[in-house]
């Protein structure tokens, strides 16, 4: 049977001084559990600062970096010419304006992409002298309808153009600020995935990403985390890629819904891809994974899911073997009720949050910090339908969500609102200024 710790009696001063800075009492609870696990937590611009602009974009990742966020994270997808470029999914019709330009009508297919169907136009179909004839466009106007202004605006960078612009602000500013890529898709790109007209596509999207990071001269390991949620390659670029390279970058395990809910071929959010696909073409888990295939219950399989990841046993062979930090989704970790029926919090008539903190935590945190794994939770956002009641039925916000994450010890968390969360950051250092700080074991 799972056991769940649960968050103590709030500490007083830290409620007072949180009331003060106009964060409600049921926000500023904070867990006598463990202290943030770095001296200064760091903020990630989710995709930019999609909060205010449109996601993946150069005026996105500049607004973050502006709005004070320590890194900036673009997810990468290849051009048909082996170029990465900042997309959230290698499926362009949600982003861009490819259904507006009839030159590119026949371009649209369906596709297996992680054991599910999408139908659109592809990044691999596309050279990079085509991709930046689009322009990007909202990806979600319905929860976002102000960036909608900017559809057609900007257009689609590459990953040495954010790391010029990056460069361009460290020039005229002094600010340092750090990449955070993720890997799309590695083992579609790498091992299934076919260009339309046939053909494998046959890249590996993390030998890419560390090519173009050292012909960049990007590879500070202070200012470079990559991340995926697939294992195989990051154990391919910790054992292979990175040494061949003569870098050493930290990577972080990505973690999905714990309980199996998104599963193919209706969701590919419940299992690391890479054991799916390999299970089901019957390739060698042992050689592959290693010790990890006999750690995991029943060996890693096409139903190893990532609540088969979180024992004891498996997270110290992530820490030991691969991976100096994590990403869970924050629905996973922070253990939440559903509720009978919606509630309208903000009072927009619109009732949308579904869901009520229990006051439960996955001991998977637990077992992420004793085995010295920096905790980088997503996705910190303010949209009502993204947010949850806390356990006394008070309404949930950004700066409290932050607030609690880092009382409980994580190191720092992914927002599509930057801004929002340097301000908790900020808040939350301030009120523990005093309290006794632990750096990293790694």
């Amino acid at each position: 049977m799972k056991q769940y710790f649960t968050w103590p009696k709030c500490l007083p001063w830290i409620a007072a001084a949180a009331l003060s800075a106009g964060v409600t009492a049921a926000q500023a609870k904070q867990p006598a559990v463990a202290t943030a696990a770095a001296d200064h937590p760091i903020v990630i611009g989710h995709r930019g600062a999609p909060g205010y602009r449109p996601e993946h974009t150069l005026a996105s990742y500049w607004l973050a970096i502006r709005q004070g966020a320590d890194f900036i994270e673009p997810d990468l997808v290849p051009t048909k010419d082996g170029h990465l470029i900042a997309r959230h999914e290698n499926e362009l019709g949600g982003s861009t304006d490819v259904a507006d330009h009839p030159e590119f009508t026949d371009r649209k297919t369906t596709k297996m992409i992680d054991g599910v169907a999408m139908t659109g136009w592809f990044s691999e179909d596309f050279t990079l002298a085509e991709i930046k004839t689009l322009r990007a466009k909202e990806r979600i106007p319905e929860v976002r309808p102000r960036n909608t202004r900017f559809d057609g605006k900007f257009a689609i960078p590459t990953l040495e153009e954010i790391i010029g612009m990056v460069r361009l602000i460290e020039h005229n500013t002094g600010k340092k600020v750090g990449l955070y890529p993720e890997t799309k898709h590695p083992t579609y790109f790498a091992k299934e995935g076919e260009f339309l007209g046939g053909g494998k596509i046959n890249m590996s999207i993390g030998r890419k990403l560390i090519e173009t990071l050292v012909s960049e001269n990007f590879t500070d390991p202070t200012r470079v985390y990559i991340q995926s949620f697939e294992v195989e390659n990051l154990m391919e670029l910790q054992k292979d890629i990175m040494p061949s390279n003569n870098v050493d970058l930290p990577l972080v395990q990505l973690y999905g819904d714990f309980d199996d809910i998104y599963v193919q071929p209706d969701s590919n959010f419940s299992r690391p891809y890479d054991m799916y696909y390999n299970a089901k073409h019957g390739a060698d888990m042992a050689t592959i994974y290693g010790e990890l295939n006999d750690l995991v219950e029943g060996g890693v399989s096409d139903t190893t899911g990532y609540g088969k990841l979180v024992t004891p046993q498996t997270v110290k062979f992530i820490a030991d073997n691969y991976a100096e930090g994590v990403g869970p989704w924050k629905n996973s970790f922070l253990l939440r009720a559903s509720l009978d029926e919606k509630q309208d919090t903000n009072g927009d008539g619109k009732a949308e949050v579904g869901s009520k903190l229990t006051g439960g935590v996955h001991p998977f945190l637990q077992e992420a910090l004793a085995n010295g794994l920096e905790i980088h939770p997503y996705t910190l956002r303010v949209e009502e339908q993204f947010l949850t009641l806390h356990p006394n039925n008070e309404p949930q916000t950004l700066t409290g969500e932050a607030i609690q994450m880092l009382g409980l010890g994580v190191s720092g968390f992914f927002t599509d609102n930057p801004d929002l969360g340097v301000r908790a950051r900020d808040m939350f250092l301030k009120i523990n200024e005093e309290r006794p700080r632990h750096g990293n074991k790694k």
